[in-house]
């Protein structure tokens, strides 16, 4: 227990030794400032539009403040100014946006970027804000259409190149997809950036049977947009804040498949040119109508969005939807038709349906402005020509890994590689001897060397037990797949790890492939070369026993720490010395980190993987699912009373009955070399000895670790006598 609360005091005090935090992080921003008519009564306007001395109230759709030059008693308008989470909203690598105020002057180029909130682990320690500044600096002075990319200028592209965070590139490009965009989408509204007009929509005219309930979804007719109790912060999660469906009724195939024939003739007489109408059915526990349209006759909890128009709905827009025809549709408790006025609105083009909500924060009881967004985009078929050709932005994640093609490559190689080679663990096990291991001691330096070297300081592939944490949180709260795809190297080593987890247990990766842990087994390595194996030691078993618990004990307080202060968890969380290793560099670092990376290097000179046997909580994650591997090692009966390969087990992972914990074993194969060696196994000694007194022949040894009995030998030898005489008569 004593050195359980060393370790966790330890937790407490390192994270508080690195450099200054991130003054940004998690800040909390004013209800004004997020969503308040006077942005800039709340944000440092002038910071990112230097020349302004007055900024107007928030307008427009998406909203922006204008921002002026007062000379003597008149004004000039001098630019504008934009919070990001206004225009565009993406996450970054911590699953929340970059909160970003922007300027931009009236020739459309960039004046300043701040940084107000970001929720960034990687900047939370190690990397100093000052990179993240420098990182935004860039973008002062570039066109809002620029085509602006991390990385250098590609030869015969027109993309400028910006130089990314190092160690937070995924971060990087999440922010320089939230300032291009913002830039863009203001650019377009105030008339900076024009836009190229669009081809009013021509509905093809299909004869077919009404399509049921099941084909139009499966099409993309008619679109599911699910609003759920935990995305809104509400206790009760019997059933969704909202459940909605809904689907465009001017194309004439749709419009008679919902409505009938006769009742989508109805409608379009009715309707005006330029008028469009769309239908929405739901339930769960709100009404998607609101209470808007009750006191001032708007509809204020549903809208349509259209690059870059918004369109609210009026109580005059409203028509009641009694019921739909097709077969299987689902029970609902509220239906409307809402109608869009307006020409400006394409059905030809992709659209949204918005809902609008307060979410509470079941901690202080506050609400924060959120919207949840499900895109409907006419099937090709419906439209006279197909689908118009649509620009639409690349997700970051998918401009990663085309951008790192090489390079994932060479890692699933490697990862491929490492799994082949432990497959084949039988035969190299074979050809080496306990005191001359060349075909596991090579291989297994290879790709430790590869691991520290290419996984560890080159790819910054360090998987961490951040990760495990974000993975539970995921999972309680709202799985994002573009979370995890943003790092393809992170996300490919989680998927190889699950598997091998299950199938060998965590020794794959922690004892061949974790970069930390192969720089530990270098080290060891180095100090028998040295001319330090007489002072290489391990821990007396007893007291190994009890220290390993330690880790368990760091992982689980990190996890529970995580559910109700993540801020705290991430900060305890430099109890793993990955960060400091691979990711910011120990250059980057203050003192105590030099220390405590190479405190362990230095043990690891002298003791095989100290960090990975008692404190690492990552290894103690894996060790869990890990226990029953679905293929283990090979024992023998012998081996419960007999000793020699627990003597010398780096891991301890050998107990006094001779079997092999799969929590604690590092798959170094040594016993292994051992289980088939005639001149080290004292079982095989022992018969090898007894053959060779009597006179007997040497057999080969099977799979199970024996010699081959003479009598199977023989009978063998004899029907193989037998059949070649058979073939010959």
């Amino acid at each position: 227990m004593r050195p359980l609360l060393i370790v966790l005091a330890f937790m407490l005090c390192l994270p508080f030794a690195a450099q200054a935090e991130a003054t940004v992080y998690d800040a909390e921003l004013s209800e004004q400032l997020k969503h308040g008519p006077d942005l800039c009564a709340a944000a440092p306007c002038r910071d990112v539009m230097p020349a302004a001395q007055q900024f107007s109230k928030r307008k427009g759709a998406p909203n922006y403040v204008e921002a002026y030059a007062v000379e003597g008693d008149k004004t000039r308008l001098v630019g504008y100014v934009f919070l990001s989470t206004d225009v565009v909203d993406i996450p970054a690598y911590s699953g929340k946006p970059v909160v970003t105020l922007i300027g931009m002057d009236t020739r459309g180029i960039i004046t300043g970027v701040r940084v107000l909130k970001h929720s960034e682990p990687i900047l939370l320690a190690g990397i100093p804000e000052s990179a993240l500044l420098k990182f935004i600096a860039q973008y002062v002075g570039k066109a809002a259409d620029a085509k602006l990319v991390i990385g250098r200028d590609r030869e015969g592209d027109d993309a400028i190149g910006l130089d990314a965070i190092s160690g937070a590139t995924v971060t990087a490009i999440a922010e320089n997809q939230v300032i291009s965009r913002s830039a863009y989408e203001i650019g377009k509204q105030v008339g900076l950036i024009k836009s190229t007009p669009r081809p009013p929509a021509r509905f093809t005219q299909l004869k077919e049977e009404p399509l049921d309930w099941a084909g139009l979804l499966k099409e993309g007719s008619v679109q599911h947009l699910v609003v759920t109790a935990s995305d809104m912060g509400l206790p009760d999660q019997s059933q969704s804040y909202m459940d909605l469906y809904f689907g465009y009724l001017n194309v004439p195939a749709i419009g008679n498949s919902l409505l009938g024939e006769r009742g989508y003739q109805r409608l379009m007489q009715d309707l005006k040119p330029d008028e469009h109408a769309i239908f929405i059915i739901g339930n769960g526990q709100e009404t998607f109508k609101g209470s808007g349209y009750v006191r001032g006759g708007i509809y204020d909890r549903v809208q349509v969005r259209q690059d870059p128009m918004t369109f609210t709905f009026m109580d005059t827009d409203y028509q009641n939807l009694y019921g739909l025809q097709p077969a299987g549709v689902p029970g609902f408790k509220e239906s409307a038709i809402f109608i869009i006025r307006s020409a400006s609105f394409n059905p030809a083009w992709p659209w949204q349906l918005t809902v609008l909500a307060n979410k509470v924060n079941p901690a202080t009881g506050s609400k924060t402005f959120v919207h949840f967004d499900q895109e409907l985009w006419l099937p090709a078929r419906y439209l006279e020509g197909g689908r118009p050709h649509v620009d639409r932005p690349e997700a970051a994640w998918k401009s990663i890994w085309k951008n790192q093609k090489l390079e994932i490559t060479l890692f699933v190689l490697l990862l491929g590689v490492t799994a082949l080679v432990y497959s084949l663990r039988d035969k190299l096990v074979r050809r080496s001897s306990r005191k001359h291991k060349p075909w596991t001691a090579v291989p297994h330096h290879l790709i430790w060397i590869a691991s520290v070297a290419f996984l560890g300081f080159y790819l910054k592939a360090q998987p961490s037990i951040t990760q495990v944490m974000t993975w539970f949180h995921s999972m309680l709260n709202q799985w994002k797949w573009e979370l995890f795809l943003s790092d393809p190297f992170i996300f490919i080593f989680w998927l190889f790890i699950v598997v091998t987890v299950l199938v060998w247990g965590r020794g794959v990766f922690c004892g061949w492939l974790c970069p930390f842990g192969s720089l530990q087994q270098l080290a060891h390595s180095a100090g028998k070369w040295l001319g330090l194996k007489r002072f290489q030691r391990l821990l007396p078993k007893p007291l190994h026993d009890k220290l390993k618990w330690i880790k368990y004990g760091v992982f689980f307080v990190l996890l529970g720490v995580s559910f109700y202060w993540m801020e705290t968890a991430e900060k305890l969380a430099e109890i793993e010395p990955f960060k400091t290793t691979f990711i910011v560099g120990v250059w980057n670092r203050t003192w105590p980190f030099w220390l405590f990376v190479g405190g362990i290097l230095g043990w690891s000179f002298l003791s095989e993987r100290p960090y990975c046997k008692y404190i690492c909580p990552l290894g103690a994650g894996l060790a869990i699912p890990g226990k029953f591997p679905l293929s283990g090692l090979k024992r023998k009966a012998e081996c419960q009373t007999c000793h020699a390969c627990a003597a010398g087990c780096g891991s301890h992972a050998i107990d006094a009955a001779g079997k092999i914990d799969p929590m604690e074993c590092m798959l170094c194969l040594d016993c292994m070399v051992l289980y088939y060696d005639d001149h080290a196994c004292p079982p095989l000694v022992k018969e090898r000895k007894t053959r060779e007194k009597q006179g007997l022949p040497l057999t080969a040894i099977n799979a199970k670790g024996y010699f081959i009995p003479l009598d199977s030998v023989r009978r063998n030898l004899s029907e193989k006598t037998a059949e070649l005489a058979e073939r010959k008569a």
